[in-house]
């Protein structure tokens, strides 16, 4: 998909890269692009800024409503899972082998590669569908940190005891408006230094909303918690623990979805060592130190709150002092998202433009780069296409989030819809065509009984979420804060 896309757009540079210096091979890998020259270290920024986001805020109420038994160990076993089919999908990335094969730029060109025929419709369905439901959910989370900012400041101000309703809009309206002038940064190569960013702002506000949890817990005070969660006739009914079990499974699968970028980071590395190497190291890196935050966070959190623990730990006011610490972590979410929605945003990006190449390669306003030279920057290069198609893109998807400002529902819908196609279907389907894998043997067996047990749990996930969005709509006050 963005083998046009990353020709046209990046064509001056790379034409003024080989005048200066007169040697295409130092400049350029073996497909004729310019060098990739991502690291191990890049890769697991990007795989933590894409990970450990918004999802890592709502585990204290999943675990509450999974308990101390269920809770950790379904933690555990998405990790897992998350981390085998990554390994699966980084010895995709060449084809037919995995180390001096073909590029496939894009999770697209994988499937195609290995699969083809409907298949690759329906990865993109689920691909892409997937990358915009998380970018509103990330407009959705990165607004109520905002909103929780000035509601600390009150709650400091005037007492625990008052309201300090705040809309969400205007803060939505302000992260939009960055994110527009970030979208303009031309492809993922350029975004190592907002994913690093960004990783550092992870780690910032999961070790306080955890040593918030620790200092909590140390405190006393009784809370009531459970092997079970939460419990039916006291805290909630039966059927309320059933649906509340279901949204918990997404919420956590949604915590761990990264897969829909995979490819697309794997695309920045550098050829030598081996790609595919290179980014299992980054997964093991990458998914090891976010489940160790995950589980944390998680079981800290339902042992500081309970059974009562909020939808988000550090928004729901579950702490109210230290406020200028709940101020800080909320901002570290906050910069956090801007950086992970460009992460999750620039294969959209990508795509779009790549088939707007294809189809009109004649069109001047779709084609041509304008150099702009910028003090203290250097030249920079305008596409009027790009520059209206992404600030229309960004501007659809905060109006979306402001009709639907709900917090877990959403994100265990959108953690339930990708889990399954893009985690765990389509790495194993290719890895059974790659590897050649004789059909019935014991591996392809124990390969589909994974599939089809995934599929089952992404199903319930999703059923959960919607019947959580059913509830939020019914209850839903706009113009109100939304936790």
């Amino acid at each position: 998909m963005a083998r046009e896309f990353q020709k046209n757009s990046m064509f001056i540079e790379q034409g003024s890269e080989k005048l200066d210096n007169g040697d295409v091979r130092k400049n350029f890998d073996d497909d004729g692009r310019a060098k990739r020259t991502g690291t191990l270290l890049t890769a697991s920024a990007h795989i933590i800024t894409a990970v450990i986001g918004s999802g890592v805020l709502s585990l204290a109420w999943a675990i509450a409503q999974l308990g101390w038994v269920a809770g950790p160990a379904v933690l555990m076993a998405f990790s897992c899972i998350t981390y085998f089919t990554s390994t699966l999908l980084a010895d995709c990335y060449r084809s037919p082998d995995p180390v001096t094969g073909h590029r496939n730029y894009t999770y697209m060109d994988v499937v195609r590669a290995h699969l083809g025929g409907v298949k690759v419709q329906l990865c993109g369905l689920a691909q892409y569908g997937n990358l915009i439901g998380v970018t509103i959910g990330y407009t959705i989370t990165a607004s109520i940190s905002m909103v929780a900012v000035k509601r600390s400041n009150c709650f400091h101000k005037h007492g625990h005891d008052v309201k300090c309703s705040i809309s969400n809009y205007p803060f939505m309206i302000i992260f939009a408006t960055i994110q527009i002038i970030l979208s303009q940064i031309p492809n993922f190569h350029k975004l190592s230094w907002l994913s690093i960013l960004a990783a550092v702002m992870s780690f910032a506000y999961s070790s306080i909303g955890l040593g918030l949890s620790i200092t909590k817990v140390a405190g006393g005070g009784h809370v009531r918690t459970s092997l079970t969660g939460v419990t039916v006739g006291v805290d909630v009914s039966g059927s309320e623990k059933v649906w509340r079990t279901f949204q918990a499974i997404g919420d956590i699968a949604f915590a761990y979805a990264y897969s829909t970028v995979l490819i697309e980071i794997q695309d920045t590395l550098k050829p030598h060592p081996p790609e595919n190497k290179v980014m299992k190291k980054a997964s093991l890196a990458g998914v090891s130190t976010t489940t160790l935050f995950y589980v944390l966070c998680g079981c800290v959190g339902y042992a500081a709150f309970g059974n009562d623990a909020p939808g988000n730990f550090l928004t729901g006011f579950g702490f109210y002092e230290p406020f200028w610490l709940i101020d800080f972590a909320n901002v570290c979410i906050a910069i956090h998202l801007i950086g992970a929605y460009q992460v999750f945003c620039q294969p959209i990006f990508g795509f779009v433009e790549a088939r707007c190449h294809n189809r009109w390669p004649e069109t001047k306003f779709i084609t041509t780069e304008h150099a702009v030279d910028i003090p203290f920057f250097g030249v920079y290069y305008i596409n009027f296409f790009r520059l209206v198609w992404r600030t229309v893109y960004v501007i659809v998807t905060a109006v979306i989030a402001m009709i639907l400002p709900f917090f877990n529902a959403f994100l265990g819908l959108i953690g339930a819809a990708s889990f399954y196609p893009l985690t765990v279907y389509f790495p194993i389907e290719m890895h059974i065509a790659q590897s050649k894998i004789p059909k019935f043997s014991f591996t392809w067996i124990w390969l589909k009984i994974l599939s089809w047990a995934c599929l089952v749990v992404s199903i319930v996930a999703a059923a959960g979420s919607i019947q959580g969005l059913a509830q939020d709509l019914k209850t839903y006050k706009p113009f109100k804060t939304q936790q």
